[in-house]
């Protein structure tokens, strides 16, 4: 999930440990106030009755890291991020404090928090069936009732079926970057920064051997444990705990779904917690050293369109996650249900998440979308929106479809985006300024003849683009998207687009990123094309080339029909087009 998404929360569910009531209360009042809906289980209480997967929901835990564990088992499956209030002692997980409860959620609420996502293991084990946990599997010898009894324990370890050794000594922890802390940093085992950290590690509890030390694998690896003697499981600090006997195999490895985790500016620092609760050692004398200088930084104060422009991406990258689930379930649609609910719903979220977000950051700025939202304040700026451009392809389960965000200043656009949700491109653009897919700079081509080019057609009622341009080109394409066909003008991918009537939600974003890398665009007759805001039922029609095939192409558009004397016919063959 992307922190932009959290603008849109409905709901609070707060998972409390005892003697935190008092938060708990303070938390109800200040959901209560905005309007927000607000339920409350205490830890360990059965708590599947009160999610509901159709409200936008954040999870807070109240309490200890412990309070933080129950409430990413509890919330991790459902995909809701959890923020951790810490009213505990020695917490890694929960790391905003009371006091700062309230401006955390403002500025989650805002969308202006991240959401990390987590490691997370499975474990399977005589007794424990694909449990899974974000911190630790601890397996360790039982204490021996005789006090001369053996204290010790001996397990064989394997890595993907690859015997890596025997362990002798009181056990050993199976961790994630996440549970690299506490007891693995006492037993000698690394720290691992958990952000972005994809692992698992295997570290020696109290062993009899000086070789042995600790293993780094991927998150994807099995590893196989083989007890020699009883010993006991425990997970996530002994959330679960199962007594096992020699001979048992556990086995663990990365779970499928990551843990959300809110991260705020206020939460307490990683390294600074180590050092203040576990007294790491090696920043004493050296707490007033500040953060180091970066060099590649970005910077610190854009000016308005750089700012806009950084706030749309947001705003397009928190929806290419919902999209991408939604698009994934209209093939899975029964016949009995109706495709256009998904469609609906997938155009109804990207919509909300988007102004909701420009909303939070533009506050005195219009806004229209091509769902109909149109919220005017008199302002010189508005934001066009289109949350889905290619439904069409989407309803069929193509890739082709894109997220369009622009901004106008009067009826001029000067500021454009345009993200695929599938293969993940990122386009924008400032006027005047560079176009850029992602953090490359693009531009058009330089090609002059038709017969070396390759054209993108928007819809063609009767196949006459097609025809016309079929034999004269290396080839005509049609991706049923106009936001992707201007986007890809730009970036070189084709050397023309030709719409045959336009909108202006699903060429605003690309006419600036087109114009930016390069491209002339103009109508059908080679006169400046002009976006309209207001427009009537006349046709609008568009014309965009890389520049000096331009006049090539009007041209040949103004020519006389060829005959259909095709050796392929239209969409057979390297110049057939894919359905919009």
């Amino acid at each position: 999930m992307h922190g932009r998404t959290l603008s849109t929360t409905e709901r609070i569910v707060a998972m409390v440990s005892p003697d935190s009531e008092g938060v708990r209360d303070d938390l109800a009042a200040w959901a209560t106030e905005r309007d927000l809906s607000f339920d409350s289980v205490p830890v360990g209480a059965d708590e599947d009755g009160i999610h509901d997967p159709s409200v936008t929901t954040l999870g807070v835990a109240i309490g200890g890291d412990g309070t933080f564990l129950e409430g990413v088992r509890a919330f991790a499956p459902r995909g809701t991020p959890v923020l951790g209030i810490n009213t505990g002692t020695l917490a890694f997980l929960t790391r905003v404090g009371p006091d700062d409860m309230g401006d955390a959620l403002t500025e989650v609420l805002r969308g202006r928090a991240a959401v990390a996502q987590r490691q997370q293991f499975r474990v399977d084990a005589p007794g424990v069936d694909g449990e899974v946990g974000i911190n630790d599997v601890i397996l360790e010898t039982v204490p021996p009732e005789d006090p001369t009894g053996r204290k010790i324990t001996r397990m064989h370890a394997y890595v993907d079926g690859e015997y890596v050794g025997r362990y002798d000594g009181s056990g050993l922890i199976v961790s994630t970057p996440t549970g690299s802390t506490g007891i693995s940093l006492s037993a000698g085992g690394p720290i691992h920064y958990p952000e972005d950290d994809f692992t698992l590690q295997v570290v020696p509890l109290a062993t009899h051997r000086m070789g042995a030390r600790p293993v780094v694998v991927g998150a994807e690896t099995d590893i196989a444990v083989v007890l020699d003697g009883e010993t006991d499981l425990l997970v996530d600090g002994g959330r679960v705990h199962r007594r096992l006997e020699a001979g048992d195999v556990v086995r663990i490895t990365g779970a499928d779904e990551f843990a959300e985790l809110v991260r705020t500016s206020y939460d307490d620092e990683f390294f600074a917690s180590m050092a203040e609760k576990l007294g790491w050692g090696i920043r004493e004398d050296h707490a007033d050293v500040g953060p180091v200088d970066r060099v590649a930084e970005e910077d610190p104060d854009p000016d308005f369109l750089e700012h806009a422009r950084r706030v749309a991406i947001e705003a397009a990258e928190s929806v290419g996650e919902p999209l991408r689930d939604l698009h994934g379930r209209v093939e899975d649609v029964e016949f009995k249900s109706d495709k256009s609910d998904v469609i609906t719903e997938a155009d109804y979220r990207a919509e909300r998440i988007i102004t909701t977000v420009i909303e939070n950051e533009f506050p005195d700025h219009d806004v229209r979308t091509e769902e109909g939202v149109k919220r005017d304040h008199g302002s010189e700026y508005t934001w066009l929106i289109d949350p889905l451009d290619g439904s069409g392809n989407f309803a069929h389960g193509n890739p082709n479809y894109s997220v369009s965000i622009a901004l106008l200043e009067g009826e001029r656009p000067v500021m454009g985006v345009v993200y695929a949700p599938e293969p993940r491109e990122m386009f924008s653009a400032i006027e005047g300024r560079e176009a850029y897919e992602s953090d490359t700079r693009i531009s058009t081509t330089d090609r002059e003849s038709l017969d070396v080019s390759m054209l993108l057609s928007g819809y063609d009622p009767d196949g006459s683009f097609l025809v016309r341009f079929y034999q004269a080109t290396r080839g005509v394409r049609r991706l049923g998207s106009a936001a992707l066909n201007l986007c890809y003008l730009a970036s070189g991918s084709a050397d023309a687009v030709w719409e045959y009537d336009t909108y202006p939600w699903d060429v605003a974003a690309g006419l600036v990123i087109a114009r930016t890398a390069g491209a002339r665009i103009t109508d059908s007759l080679g006169e400046p094309y002009e976006l309209r805001l207001d427009r009537d039922d006349e046709r609008t029609e568009l014309l965009g080339t890389n520049g000096p095939l331009h006049e090539a192409v009007l041209t040949h558009l103004r020519s006389a029909e060829p005959e259909l004397g095709l050796e392929n016919p239209p969409g057979e063959g390297d110049g057939g087009t894919s359905a919009e």
